[in-house]
């Protein structure tokens, strides 16, 4: 089976560019960007040798997991762009949700979206999410967002701890996975509509935001910010509830929580 949209995806409109191998599915979506290319299109691969996430963190897709990113060139403001990562969470919850009711081996994998950009599985990661947007030739904004999912493999030198879906007894290829998550990002991008239906998308993020109500300690530098995660705002921050009751909000940091916020604020 080859890497291919979904039905919903191409109803959409959107094209994929499918690689055997390639560095960074994300630096070649912004080369096409800067290049002319306006999308909507998806560069997908299931072996990334050089890509990043946060922080300029190595992000390596070994052969059979999946990289996927998604390009479009829209007129929006930076800050309004950032918000679609959470449509992007959404969409591959929604997608693993799916294929985890269509295995043939009765599973219950308990998908959770952490903030700003992961996807957790039984509380370990799965999934990173990154966002990049920069200015091109006619004044708009090239938008990539790219989704990396451990299906057959996980690293094991994160900051946190990850899985694999392979390590979760579901087999599902990368090539499902991503026809899924074509179609139901097809379905959250409308939703979003260029930020006017980011009430929605907050509204379903959160019932499905790991921590909410938890102890969090957010390490951003060197500053540490501790309390209790409270929800998150009309822009996509974090808030952070403190014990003397001051509502703070966060729009960057690495996220520990409960019992592992001691340990990420050591």
């Amino acid at each position: 089976m080859a890497l291919a949209l979904g039905a919903e995806a191409v109803s959409a409109g959107y094209r994929v560019e499918v690689f055997d191998s390639i560095g960074s599915t994300n630096a070649e979506a912004m080369a096409r960007a800067r290049d002319g290319e306006a999308g909507p299109i998806w560069f997908v691969t299931t072996e990334q040798t050089a890509g990043r996430g946060r922080r300029q963190r190595p992000w390596i897709a070994p052969r059979g997991n999946l990289a996927a990113s998604v390009l479009e060139v829209m007129d929006v403001a930076p800050g309004v762009a950032a918000s679609l990562g959470f449509a992007a969470g959404l969409a591959l919850q929604a997608a693993l949700a799916d294929l985890t009711a269509q295995s043939e081996i009765p599973l219950a994998i308990d998908y959770r979206l952490k903030w700003p950009n992961d996807v957790l599985a039984e509380s370990q990661k799965l999934a990173g999410i990154l966002l990049e947007a920069e200015a091109v030739a006619d004044g708009r904004l090239a938008v990539v967002v790219g989704i990396g999912t451990n299906v057959v493999a996980a690293p094991s030198d994160t900051p946190y701890p990850a899985t694999s879906l392979k390590a979760l007894g579901l087999d599902v290829t990368a090539e499902r996975l991503f026809a899924a998550l074509s179609d139901h990002w097809a379905s959250y991008r409308a939703i979003w509509d260029h930020g006017w239906g980011f009430a929605e998308i907050r509204r379903q993020w959160l019932q499905h935001a790991a921590g909410l109500g938890e102890t969090v300690s957010i390490r951003s530098g060197a500053s540490i910010v501790e309390g209790l995660f409270d929800s998150i705002d009309d822009t996509g921050c974090l808030i952070v509830r403190t014990p003397e009751g001051r509502q703070i909000p966060i729009a960057a940091g690495d996220v520990y929580f409960s019992a592992t916020a001691s340990a990420g604020a050591a």
